[in-house]
């Protein structure tokens, strides 16, 4: 079949195939280089302090188990105690962010009043404002109506997430049609039984997606909780890892402290690998009109 081929479509067609192999061989390359530090690091977490001093390796060293034993019930910093700390506030927040994202992005998109465009462009326009510009006051809030060492002020600001809403906007403008929310007008149904029971399924791909980012937003969260949490039993892992930059390196196992910073990646990945396909979907419907 190909010999029938004339020449010029042979030469489109070798040309396609040597970029398809070189995509796929630059894409192997970018995998291996973003996969080698998580190497690295679960490799260094399996050697003995003496084993790092001795220099650099990829072979296991065979102490992981050791390594962990001695992070998971290390006196000065309670990993176990940090990392539930930190999936709580991770946890509310990202459930919180995406539903009332949501539930915006959802008034936005179905309903048409009179400020509807002033009231989209004032969250884009929020949506540029950094974190760091209100910070000052809000921590000054805080101090003021006593609420340090609490997780409410790391968990309610996040509601009003307009990178969360911009994504999920877009998606419905894509994926919802307005002919079912009018069916489900007209069959008697509420507005808010609408948006729960019909309008959430059929957003699982996008909220999927939004899930994990606000997940991973809130675990890696170190600038208001260093600001607010004093109490070492409410602080969260990004601050205790923190604190491991002022220990004296020449008394502290190397050992341990890669097996604290891969205990505190580890639940990331894990929420990641259980939200995965529904990342995929998410993204790829997101992208496509229509």
């Amino acid at each position: 079949m190909n010999n029938k081929m004339p020449p010029e479509a042979r030469r489109a067609q070798a040309q396609l195939t040597a970029l398809r192999i070189l995509v796929y061989l630059i894409l192997i390359f970018l995998s291996i280089l973003c996969l080698f530090s998580f190497y690295m690091l679960v490799i260094n977490a399996s050697r003995s302090n003496g084993q790092l001093q001795a220099g650099f390796t990829l072979v296991p060293g065979g102490h992981f188990l050791d390594n962990l034993r001695n992070a998971w019930t290390d006196s000065s910093i309670n990993i176990p105690r940090g990392m539930l700390n930190s999936f709580f506030v991770a946890a509310c927040t990202a459930i919180l962010t995406t539903y009332f994202s949501a539930l915006t992005a959802y008034g936005i998109h179905a309903y048409d009043f009179k400020l509807k465009k002033l009231a989209f462009s004032f969250i884009m326009a929020i949506m540029v404002i950094p974190t760091q510009v209100s910070a000052a006051g809000f921590i000054q809030l805080c101090y003021r109506y006593g609420l340090t060492n609490k997780y409410w002020p790391l968990v309610l600001p996040g509601i009003a997430a307009p990178i969360v809403f911009f994504y999920i906007k877009q998606y419905m403008e894509s994926n919802l049609p307005m002919e079912i929310v009018d069916a489900a007008r007209v069959d008697g149904c509420g507005e808010f039984r609408t948006f729960n029971t019909i309008i959430l399924p059929m957003l699982k791909p996008a909220l999927s997606v939004q899930l994990i980012f606000s997940f991973v937003q809130s675990w890696n969260n170190y600038f208001l909780p260093a600001l607010l949490l004093t109490d070492a039993n409410k602080k969260t892992v990004p601050i205790m890892i923190a604190q491991l930059r002022s220990a004296d390196y020449s008394k502290f196992d190397m050992g341990k402290v890669y097996m604290f910073i891969l205990l505190a990646i580890l639940p990331v990945v894990v929420v990641y690998i259980i939200l995965s396909k529904s990342i995929i979907k998410g993204v790829t419907a997101g992208s496509v009109k229509g």
